[in-house]
């Protein structure tokens, strides 16, 4: 395993800590090596969805774009 030092801000660290203090990770690396995976397997997510559209475009089957579904989406929210 490779060893990094990083620096989080105060209320990052404080959070960390308390999940570690909870019992829920057994250490800050743990934590946000899950939190890592978490985020890696979100980005699969949306690499999926975003080659589905882009599919979609080009196939003809929808009207919309990619560009105009973010608006959209944005808009919503």
């Amino acid at each position: 395993m490779v060893r990094q030092s990083i620096s989080f801000t105060g209320p990052n660290d404080a959070w960390l800590k308390a999940q570690v203090e909870s019992k829920e990770y057994s250490s800050k690396s743990e934590l946000v090596n899950d939190l890592i995976r978490q985020a890696r397997g979100a980005q699969k997510k949306i690499d999926y969805i975003r080659m589905r559209i882009k599919k979609a475009e080009e196939s003809g089957f929808a009207d919309t774009s990619l560009e105009e579904i973010k608006a959209k989406a944005k808009a919503d929210l």
